[in-house]
Formats: C-alpha cells, structure tokens, sequence
C-alpha cells in the first residue's frame, strides 16, 4: 500500500494571527518564520496521529484486492470516496462502479468494502482509491486539542531556532505536545 495526498489543505488549523497572539508578537518581521513553523506543526500533527486536519485529498494504491474485500484506509477522518480505479494486467484502466464497493467512515482506521473485484490486475499499483480526509475546511472545524498542539509546538521550534541549526531540526518535542495528542494516535497491539 502507497499513501499520498495529490491536493493540499487550502488553509492551516491555526491562523498567522493566532499563533502571534499566542507567542506575544505585535512586529511583522518574522511572519515568514511563524508561518513555516506553523505548516511543520500541522504536517507533525498529522503524521503522528494519522489525522488529515483540514480536508485534503489522497490516492491509496494496492498492489492486489485484499482477501477479506475490505481495505482499511490509513487516514482519518475519511469524508467521501471520489473514485476507486483498476488496472489490467495490459496497463488499461477503468473506473469501479460505486455501487459495488462501501465506505464506513465511522471506523478508525475507516474501511472500503468491496462487493466485487474486477481482475486480472496489473502487478504493481492495480488499485487506485482516491478520497477526502479531514475535519473541515476551517480551522474552527479542527478538535481544539489539535489545534493547542499545533500552537505549543510552533511555540516550542519558534523558541530555540537560534540555538540550533536548521538541520538539526526538529531538536524535540514538549512533553505537553505528546499528552495533547494521544487520544488522537492510533494504539497498534
């Protein structure tokens, strides 16, 4: 399984204008800073927790349908399934009727079932599944535990970029920062 998003958020979960608030700057001259920090943060946040925050759109690609019909899909929230696709083992593609497969969100991680599976397969990537993941398309739709640890990690980077050179970065993470985001991590046995 391949996982990667094809269209970003179009927004942050937290505002410029937030973060500065929470950091006490009233100057302009480090926007460009803050902003950067802020877009890490988030990527952070949804790569520790398996979260899309604001609706973006991915493609999941398989290599073969699973034996159980049922594909769980490794991102959260998953809003909607845009479109499901096979390849033939001759490289030719054609979209699966929706009528065949089902989405239960609900899930974590949320499931595809497939009533029916076309073959032969190509042998590498024979499934494409495009989708929505996300919250919303705002950053008051975000749970506000996320967005508290977007800003205290921003916060945290924002801190010590003078002590640390750019590659050493991300130097760490508060101990707050793992609390407010435990709830949202996947617990694996």
């Amino acid at each position: 399984m391949t996982l990667f998003r094809t269209v970003a958020p179009a927004a942050e979960p937290v505002t410029l204008a937030e973060a500065k608030a929470y950091l006490r700057l009233q100057h302009d001259s480090e926007d460009a800073l803050l902003a950067g920090l802020v877009r890490a943060a988030r990527e952070e946040v949804e790569r520790s927790t398996g979260v899309a925050l604001i609706d973006q759109h991915w493609r999941m690609t398989l290599d073969d349908w699973p034996d159980s019909a049922i594909v769980a899909i490794a991102r959260f929230p998953v809003k909607e399934i845009t479109a499901v696709t096979a390849y033939g083992s001759e490289g030719e593609a054609w979209a699966v009727d929706p009528g065949t497969y089902t989405l239960d969100a609900a899930s974590r991680p949320a499931r595809l079932y497939f009533e029916s599976r076309p073959e032969p397969l190509r042998v590498l990537n024979g499934v494409e599944i495009d989708f929505v993941a996300g919250y919303g398309e705002a950053g008051t739709d975000v749970p506000d535990l996320l967005r508290r640890a977007i800003l205290l990690l921003t916060a945290h980077w924002f801190e010590f970029r003078g002590q640390f050179q750019p590659a050493d970065q991300p130097v760490g993470y508060p101990d707050a920062y793992e609390r407010l985001i435990a709830g949202y991590r996947t617990r694996r046995l």
